[in-house]
């Protein structure tokens, strides 16, 4: 088992089916509580289950270290966590998906402005085949997000540039602290804020049970406890043995998940799904390191 979740394609399929599912799952957490609560449980949730690991590792890590570990929480583990159901009152589950999927794209050129990360020929078209893909998908969607929904999309979009930041950040910044330590430290820190925000949401005063309630505290829950808590700490483990480019690769797999949810939701499907998704899996392919010896 241990070597299992070792292999970075193992890994890569884990993290892609997980976070691919979190869109449809932040949608039906959307139906009682609002977009500051989700994110702020998320964070303050996943704090709460690694305090004590943590703590410990706040303590132990050099103050360059420290500073970096708040800028990498800020952008991988605060931030988006906040842009995604803003953005989601008015964007469909399905194009979130899609849109996440420029991520990589993020990864390769703030790697190579502000890192100097040279990326192969084959990566930046592989990056170029998969946004093409994605940029199809969105094109062509007859989703619930319209025009008029821009700005809430931008947002999804500012989410992937966050994400490359983090990525960046841990693989360039704080290589060599363990994942565990890592993802702890991240959410213990990021813990505090957040429920300074839970609270100004009024959500402890004005908390009313109710079977609506109740399913999307289930929705919520599942949400955090794997779409944000384990799948991040799998994530890291995923950048710092591979690289970030890699790590970010899993975006392009997320808008097939995310669509199939969505149809199952009753989000319309186009042929053009097939066409944007094809194109995506095809830059997985490319984008993806060669390493002569195999995982």
């Amino acid at each position: 088992m241990a070597q299992l979740f070792n292999n970075r394609w193992f890994l890569f399929i884990v993290i892609s089916l997980t976070w691919g599912s979190s869109f449809i799952l932040v949608k039906k957490s959307l139906i009682a509580f609002s977009p500051y609560e989700i994110g702020a449980i998320r964070v303050v949730v996943s704090g709460l289950i690694f305090s004590i690991i943590g703590f410990k590792a706040i303590l132990r890590m050099p103050r360059k270290t420290f500073l970096w570990v708040i800028a990498a929480g800020f952008f991988g583990n605060f931030l988006p966590m906040f842009l995604f159901p803003i953005a989601q009152q008015q964007v469909s589950s399905s194009l979130a998906g899609i849109l996440d999927a420029l991520f990589p794209m993020f990864v390769l050129a703030f790697g190579f402005l502000f890192f100097g990360i040279k990326s192969s020929l084959s990566q930046i078209v592989g990056g170029i085949v998969g946004f093409l893909g994605a940029t199809s998908l969105i094109y062509f969607s007859e989703s619930d997000a319209g025009d008029s929904q821009f700005w809430y999309a931008m947002l999804v979009v500012l989410a992937g540039a966050s994400y490359a930041v983090n990525a960046l950040f841990i693989k360039h910044k704080i290589p060599d602290l363990s994942p565990v330590d890592l993802t702890a430290s991240v959410f213990t820190i990021w813990a505090v804020p957040s429920m300074v925000i839970l609270y100004f949401t009024g959500i402890f005063n004005n908390f009313e049970m109710s079977p609506e309630r109740l399913e999307a505290m289930g929705y919520l829950g599942f949400l955090t406890v794997f779409g944000t808590t384990i799948t991040m700490f799998l994530y890291y483990k995923l950048i710092q043995k591979t690289s970030a480019v890699f790590a970010s690769s899993v975006s392009y797999l997320l808008p097939v998940v995310a669509v199939m949810w969505g149809v199952l939701d009753g989000e319309q499907f186009t042929f053009w799904y097939l066409v944007g998704g094809l194109l995506i899996l095809i830059g997985i392919y490319m984008i993806r390191e060669r390493k002569e010896t195999q995982d």
